[in-house]
């Protein structure tokens, strides 16, 4: 008897929880994120040419090669771009990176923004030539013209204008910019060593990595300013197998190439990791669900109290980029074999770059693809490898000023956190500053998502005065409070 009263009570129960998500979703304020870059056409020209200027400038950087003489040229270009900067404010160059310190009325809470100088190697066939920084339909082209010489201009141009109207800012200002970002070398960790000598401690760091998205999941439409708050750490990990090897006229099982083939087939199928809701991405949920356009949309993500085993299930599915916030991720990257057809490979590798979630972090995802590896007769060899970084108190002092800038700067434009899946410069900083945010005050449409590392990079141009804005607003929050 007792058994049929659970029975019955169970479903009762279910119903009554979907009641209370349907209610508080009909009761949730249906809102619409319609920010966009009405700016002055003038003002945003004269910008544009400013980041043509540094467009025109290649600034490759390639992995392991030191090109200080490339950058120290780059130099002079922001110089001429931005003599005020290099007139008033304290320059220090190291091995083509860049160190400005601002006095401010306090040295207590000191600010850095930041951005990377170099750009990756631009291959293929491009409508605009990749350096030509061609102004031309509303865009400014070339390498580097989203990722991130928007930012150096926007930010070395909000500190200039300030600089002409004599202004102080209210606490010590820095601002960096590396050469080699894009193959995680050494600049960064350079300028660090440098502010940890100087006993620099920073409140608040802005580097790239979340900017102003335009639909930034499916559903919700507009445009949006996504806040990287962490980065997931990241391996470059090597899988060999070996064998006798022989001639292909009678192979045996197993063969190297076998056993990778097996392993990656495991691994794709069965992901060995596992999925969990990070407090910074319920949060993201969270702030974005009155925006989805569709009933169901704001029941699912205004409800993670009661949705949360559907949506780890469901993001996989829906969305790569969603999924990759919820686990540990694994691609499969380069491989090598025979150098024949007709011989079977004494040896065969696998190369795999992986990303570290905090809930299963660097240790523990290496272990556990390790012992996969294994079971498959593979030896494993860890070429490079960082854990996740700490990550920004969302309820904190620093990110709630950051997101009262957000909202001063760009009226109507909706803010979120936001899990950084890539790296950046900001990862070497966590020793000097426990509130380093990743955020570009530019929009970035689909043309700009496909453009970095790829083909035809771009950035509309009208946004550029929004950025400089930005900037301009975050030198001076602390002095507002």
């Amino acid at each position: 008897m007792n058994e049929m009263k659970y029975l019955l009570i169970i479903p009762a129960v279910i119903v009554l929880l979907l009641l209370i998500a349907v209610v508080r979703t009909l009761l949730m304020p249906k809102k619409k994120s319609d920010y966009k870059a009405n700016e002055d056409e003038k003002e945003s020209l004269r910008l544009a040419k400013k980041l043509s200027e540094m467009i025109k400038y290649d600034t490759t950087s390639h992995a392991n090669v030191h090109e200080v003489d490339k950058f120290l040229g780059f130099h002079k270009v922001l110089e001429r771009l931005f003599p005020l900067v290099h007139e008033k404010l304290e320059k220090t160059e190291i091995d083509g990176n860049l160190l400005f310190y601002w006095k401010g009325e306090s040295s207590e809470k000191p600010i850095l923004l930041m951005s990377h100088q170099d750009v990756v190697p631009a291959e293929g066939e491009w409508s605009h030539e990749p350096f030509s920084g061609d102004i031309a339909d509303g865009r400014v082209w070339g390498r580097g013209a989203a990722d991130t010489k928007c930012s150096v201009m926007a930010f070395f141009e909000a500190v200039e204008q300030l600089l002409k109207e004599g202004y102080t800012p209210p606490v010590d200002v820095y601002l960096a910019s590396s050469c080699t970002e894009e193959w995680a070398g050494d600049g960064a960790p350079k300028i660090v060593n440098e502010l940890k000598r100087r006993g620099v401690e920073l409140f608040l760091l802005c580097d790239e990595g979340g900017c102003i998205i335009t639909d930034p999941i499916g559903g919700v439409k507009g445009n949006f300013a996504m806040v990287g708050v962490f980065e997931k750490g990241k391996a470059d990990v090597k899988f060999t197998a070996h064998s006798t090897g022989g001639h292909a006229s009678a192979p045996t099982k197993n063969t190297p190439i076998a056993r990778l083939a097996s392993f990656v087939d495991d691994v794709e199928k069965h992901s060995p990791f596992k999925k969990k809701l990070l407090p910074e991405v319920e949060a993201m949920f969270s702030s974005l669900a009155p925006y989805a356009s569709s009933f169901g949309m704001r029941l699912l993500l205004g409800n993670i109290w009661l949705f949360k085993p559907l949506i780890i299930a469901a993001l996989p599915a829906i969305s790569a980029q969603a999924a990759a916030m919820l686990r540990t991720t694994i691609a499969f990257t380069t491989q090598s074999g025979s150098d024949a057809y007709n011989v079977i490979p004494q040896e065969a590798t696998l190369g795999a770059n992986m990303r570290f979630i905090p809930h299963q972090g660097e240790k523990e995802s290496l272990e556990i693809i390790e012992n996969l590896a294994k079971k498959h007769g593979l030896d494993t060899e860890v070429i490079h490898s960082n854990d996740y970084t700490p990550p920004v108190d969302i309820n904190g002092e620093a990110f709630k000023l950051f997101e009262g800038v957000i909202a001063e700067t760009f009226p109507g434009l909706a803010s979120s956190p936001y899990v950084m899946t890539g790296a950046t410069d900001a990862q070497f900083y966590q020793p000097v500053c426990k509130n380093c945010i990743r955020f570009a005050p530019v929009i970035y449409g689909p043309d700009q998502m496909k453009g970095m590392h790829g083909l035809n990079e771009c950035i509309e141009y009208n946004c550029l005065p929004g950025a400089v804005r930005f900037y301009r607003n975050l030198i001076k929050a602390q002095g507002r409070k």
